[in-house]
């Protein structure tokens, strides 16, 4: 068949476009650090949005929705703010699939986390990328995503983020070593000075609670009886307390009108209450990273009388000690037992355990019961017989320190005081001659390898060896020579370790805090017999020894 000759027919054909119609998002940040600036700055939410809006209007046709997602007083280094992250999540959904910012330090400000988005998950999902500051539009020029000024915008917004950090770190540590407060809010108890903001000063009311706390715990009442107790008579948490008075609250304080042992255990924890600043016992870990990490307490920093105590740092410490003794108490108990954290196995070292049978009460190793009846004997003693004898040798030690006072009162009134004493003086000429011969014996090493009688590596050990009895040597020394001139200064009969023992002259019944006061630890053995371990023990020999040098001498003389 013949093919029909194309007579000046020509066809026309016209290409069809489809215009693209964008699901935009809308992102706008303001920093705290911008809230500062003031409300007119160009960062403000306010300009954002009229900025972002007016090429909203001037491109209406591209756009078939928009959204917007603010973070208002957020930084830019912390991905975790709320909306973007419900950007982020809209964007995976496919809800969004244009992203639109004022500039790229709005968007992001850490270099890894905006190369990361713009260059990898915009792209992979096909999400168009706008930033009107930098001309940066990956749809209609996909070269200005990659060009060399969007990963140097980056750089200089993570490395203006890190230099910022690290003047406020500067700034804070310079307030903290000062002694002043630079806490967002005052701590419970206290209230930040109207006259100035970096003092603090006492707020009554709060303050009779936390005396309160203290003495409750001293007293032998546990964290969670505290708290119930203050529940039951209407006190409000601090969160509720600060709201009523109408003194600002932390937004990331969850608002509970009810007290809770973990709040409880911040107050007895923190040493501001005794008029001390300490500061610097969190931090954020970097200026990427926004997680709240703990401080070596070695590196907080202490700076004393800064501020009204309202408690005293011997209550503190007392609290102090309590706390890190075992104190658990049973899901209904309120009361700590009166010897809980207190009774070891004189044996395995382990903690005895009360137990009640019926009216009765005893005490039995952990280690027996719990763990195994080879490992250890039960080491059992009654409760009443227990207290009895504790009760016993704490009057017998407090007598002791009474008669101490009287002694050394009439030894320090006399004309002449001896300080000498011949213990002393013994121990260190023995070992001031050990050192010199481990001296000596480190001095002929070298000799000894030069003849050839050692090796090289014989030598460096035997070498490393004296020099760590060397130094054990000089750090008893150390030690032996401060005892002997704290002796040569006399003792007072004022004296802290006389004064906590001669309070208690009246005792007749045991209690916690008198326990907390004087006891260390008490050894409970296999036969029931116990040995209370007080505390001063040190301070006692010394004192003992300075007694029995300024009146042996005397008594030998009669």
């Amino acid at each position: 068949m013949a093919r029909a000759k194309n007579r000046g027919y020509q066809q026309t054909l016209t290409p069809t476009y489809t215009i693209r119609r964008w699901r935009l998002g809308a992102y706008i940040r303001l920093s705290k650090e911008d809230l500062k600036k003031g409300k007119d700055d160009s960062n403000s939410v306010k300009n954002q949005r009229d900025l972002l809006g007016d090429f909203y209007r001037r491109h209406m046709n591209e756009f078939e929705s928009a959204v917007e997602y603010v973070d208002d007083g957020h930084t830019g280094t912390d991905a975790n703010r709320e909306n973007f992250q419900r950007l982020l999540a809209d964007v995976m959904s496919g809800k969004i699939n244009c992203v639109i910012v004022k500039d790229l330090s709005r968007f992001a400000r850490n270099y890894s986390d905006a190369g990361s988005l713009i260059d990898n998950l915009f792209v992979q999902m096909g999400v168009r990328f706008i930033s009107l500051a930098e001309n940066v539009d990956s749809y209609l020029n996909p070269d200005s995503v990659s060009n060399i000024i969007v990963p140097i915008t980056n750089v200089m917004n993570d490395n203006y983020c890190y230099q910022t950090s690290k003047k406020i770190r500067q700034v804070f540590d310079y307030k903290r070593r000062n002694g002043q407060y630079i806490g967002s809010f005052a701590p419970y108890g206290y209230i930040k000075d109207p006259k100035d903001k970096h003092q603090l000063i006492v707020d009554a009311d709060a303050a009779e609670i936390v005396k309160r706390v203290y003495s409750m715990l001293l007293q032998g009442s546990s964290k969670r009886a505290i708290a119930l107790y203050l529940n039951e008579h209407g006190t409000p948490s601090p969160t509720a307390y600060r709201r009523k008075k109408g003194l600002p609250v932390s937004s990331a304080v969850a608002d509970d009108p009810m007290w809770g042992a973990r709040m409880i255990h911040e107050i007895l924890t923190n040493p501001i209450y005794t008029g001390d600043l300490v500061q610097g016992r969190r931090r954020v870990k970097s200026y990427k990273v926004h997680q709240i990490e703990a401080v070596p307490e070695e590196e907080w920093v202490r700076v004393p009388d800064t501020h009204e105590a309202i408690i005293t740092h011997e209550t503190f410490d007392k609290v102090q000690a309590l706390l890190v003794r075992d104190t658990r108490t049973s899901p209904k108990g309120r009361e700590v037992h009166l010897f809980s954290g207190f009774l070891k196995c004189a044996d395995c070292g382990k903690s005895i355990t009360r137990s009640q049978s019926g009216k009765n009460i005893y005490y039995a190793c952990s280690t027996y019961k719990n763990r195994s009846r080879t490992a250890c004997s039960m080491h059992s003693i009654k409760h009443n017989r227990l207290e009895a004898a504790v009760l016993f040798a704490i009057q017998y030690q407090v007598n002791t320190a009474v008669s101490y006072s009287e002694l050394i009162a009439r030894i320090n009134s006399a004309p002449l005081k001896k300080s000498q004493s011949h213990r002393l003086n013994d121990q260190i000429a023995a070992k001031e001659k050990e050192l010199t011969r481990i001296t000596r014996y480190k001095q002929s090493l070298y000799q000894d390898w030069k003849d050839g009688e050692i090796t090289q590596q014989e030598y460096r050990d035997m070498k490393a060896d004296y020099e760590r009895q060397a130094a054990e040597l000089a750090d008893v020394l150390a030690r032996l020579n401060a005892e002997r001139a704290e002796l040569a200064n006399g003792v007072d009969k004022e004296h802290p370790a006389l004064v906590a023992f001669a309070k208690y002259q009246s005792i007749e019944t045991l209690t916690r805090e008198i326990l907390t006061d004087l006891v260390d630890h008490i050894k409970v053995y296999e036969n029931g017999n116990i040995s209370v371990h007080f505390k001063f023990a040190d301070e006692f020999r010394k004192i003992a020894e300075y007694i029995e040098i300024n009146t042996t001498d005397t008594a030998e003389a009669g």
